[in-house]
């Protein structure tokens, strides 16, 4: 258990801090890659969606049917499923769309609005601020994942990662053109994800008091919610718009492949 502990804990700081790649894209790219962009989102909702619906969801339902019984405990799991939504579709409804980090723009049009911008610290900042509280509950994610089961945590952290990479961007280059200091705009964006492993530590003590099969299964119930939540209304939709053909599908295709078969090789 200490070692699933260190490791969860790993997990999650690497995929929060991911965001110190957008970073670097942002300052070293002249351009997006369109392609590379879209494929990369697609798979990493591929992998979210199919470990959320097909693994951890079920865990959920076994953990609470076999705490409340059958009938209930499915109740209970999709009552936890929905109530992930809703708080991540709460936390999207308090942050303005612009300063959102889950409405994702290119390095283009991030440079087109900078330029007609004049606060652009204080946007920087509240995207910063924004990526923080979007990440403190999937930083909960990865963490209770990979707390139970390691190699579901590892897939997990990667997706979260991938799509971690625009929210850098998204903080980067603001701060970029209104500071002129290249190292203060990467330390802030890498800063930014530490929220993710915060808020796993945060859960975990909150929490470890309640630890139950009841108390997983609600929270990895609603663990997947979140993830699904995500996949479609931010990595899915992102990835379509800068898609100059299928290629978002075919990443979301083999993402799912990806996580099906890492899932199998875990089995067997």
């Amino acid at each position: 258990m200490q070692e699933n502990l260190i490791l969860a804990f790993i997990l999650t700081a690497l995929a929060g801090l991911s965001t110190g790649i957008g970073s670097a894209i942002a300052f070293f790219a002249k351009s997006t890659n369109r392609n590379f962009l879209s494929i990369s989102l697609g798979f990493s909702a591929g992998v979210m969606i199919y470990v959320s619906l097909v693994e951890i969801f079920q865990k959920a339902r076994t953990s609470l049917s076999g705490f409340y019984g059958e009938q209930i405990g499915y109740i209970y799991a999709i009552l936890g499923f929905f109530a992930g939504i809703l708080l991540i579709l709460i936390i999207d409804k308090l942050i303005p769309s612009y300063e959102n980090p889950h409405e994702a723009r290119t390095i283009e049009e991030m440079n087109s609005e900078i330029n007609q911008e004049r606060k652009l610290k204080r946007m920087g900042l509240l995207t910063a601020l924004a990526i923080g509280i979007h990440n403190f509950p999937e930083g909960m994610a990865t963490f209770t994942a990979a707390l139970t089961n390691p190699n579901l945590g590892i897939s997990i952290a990667v997706a979260i990662a991938i799509h971690n990479i625009p929210e850098g961007i998204a903080v980067s280059v603001p701060l970029f053109f209104a500071t002129k200091s290249r190292k203060k705009a990467f330390w802030y964006s890498f800063s930014s994800g530490l929220a993710e492993p915060v808020g796993a530590l945060g859960g975990y003590f909150l929490l470890r008091a309640f630890f139950s099969d009841a108390t997983f299964g609600l929270v990895f119930a609603a663990v997947a919610g979140i993830m699904v939540f995500i996949s479609l209304d931010e990595l899915l939709p992102t990835a379509r718009e800068y898609d100059t053909g299928h290629k978002s599908i075919y990443g979301l295709v083999v993402g799912m492949f990806v996580m099906a078969l890492s899932l199998l090789l875990f089995v067997l």
